[in-house]
């Protein structure tokens, strides 16, 4: 990439794949470009409607705005599963806090505790917690899982044919059991020790993440320069990042980016929506054949986060890091002792 722009990431219409072969070449090149060289980009003509999406941020705020005791009944640390409420400050990334609160949601299922030798990652199926008072944000959060699960799907299906790989070679990891995590997220501004971490610098260690951010800014994204970079907001899009996963089955071909989000000023409020399209806890990463992969740049280990081949192992690394309560409460023997 030469003479890269940091003013914005690059702007990819998906629209553009169902538009005539010359339309398509040049959606996948300006595709590929995106993955490869920076690893975000901000996507539009995804076809998500803004009825869609003032549903789930309508829901999403009345949330936010319950008493604290409502919220605090869903404490994150009463689900073995890792799903419901963590209030501000207890999230970690890198071992510091992370100045924001959450709702933690994922596919709605039974819960599957892990027999004997089973795999614990299994404790991360199970079902969500739910305000009573607020029936409406369980209708609109698991409708947005869906809608979006298709639009990732679509687009890693446009990703894969951009790099020349066969658009669905990783169908099978995915399908009716994917694992996918949705967070409704709130950030209050300052902290009150005037650390600006609103969550600390970090890579998804999935496959794809679509992020519905408001207005207020506050994404940061490490570009070529090694400096962390604003994405200022545009409107209707969703900020689109590569995981780990995808990193490491193209041998470094696509990128997985750090990135951080700094709080807003004094007392402003931040929303965003992360979703995180993850393939089925049990799924083997395969690595993908493609007619670059001999001359892949390679990847960087980090011997202290180490990657798995089968998903759930890093799942379930990210969450005993990231929700030390409920690891404590529920999962003690799975900890490493320091």
């Amino acid at each position: 990439m030469t003479n890269p722009s940091y003013d914005q990431l690059p702007i990819i219409d998906l629209s553009a794949a169902d538009r005539g072969p010359e339309d398509r070449a040049l959606f996948h090149a300006q595709l590929h470009s995106a993955a490869h060289d920076v690893g975000f980009f901000q996507l539009v003509g995804h076809g998500v409607s803004r009825a869609e999406t003032e549903a789930l941020l309508g829901a999403m705020w009345a949330f936010f705005a319950l008493p604290e005791a409502d919220r605090l009944a869903l404490d994150n640390a009463n689900s073995p599963h890792f799903r419901g409420y963590t209030r501000i400050g207890d999230e970690r990334t890198a071992g510091a806090r992370d100045w924001r609160d959450q709702l933690d949601i994922g596919a709605e299922r039974p819960v599957r505790a892990p027999g004997p030798g089973e795999a614990p990652y299994w404790w991360l199926q199970g079902p969500n917690q739910w305000p009573a008072a607020l029936p409406e944000l369980r209708t609109a959060a698991l409708a947005w899982i869906d809608r979006l699960s298709g639009v990732a799907e679509r687009l890693l299906h446009e990703l894969l044919a951009a790099i020349g790989a066969a658009p669905d070679f990783y169908d099978p990891v995915f399908g009716d059991r994917a694992h996918p995590h949705l967070k409704l997220v709130r950030y209050p501004g300052s902290a009150d020790d005037g650390a600006d971490q609103g969550v600390g610098a970090h890579k998804d260690y999935g496959f794809l993440t679509l992020l519905l951010q408001d207005r207020v800014g506050g994404l940061q994204v490490q570009r070529e320069d090694g400096r962390f970079h604003d994405v200022p907001p545009l409107d209707g899009a969703f900020v689109v990042n590569l995981g780990e996963l995808l990193e490491v089955a193209t041998n470094g071909c696509l990128l997985a980016t750090n990135h951080r989000v700094v709080s807003p000023l004094g007392a402003t409020e931040r929303f965003s929506v992360p979703f995180f399209f993850n393939p089925r806890l049990d799924a083997r990463i395969e690595p993908l054949a493609f007619p670059g992969a001999s001359t892949a740049p390679g990847i960087t280990a980090d011997p202290a986060n180490p990657l798995f081949a089968e998903y759930g192992y890093n799942e379930l690394k990210g969450k005993l890091r990231a929700h030390p309560r409920t690891a404590e409460r529920h999962h003690a023997a799975l900890l490493t002792p320091a």
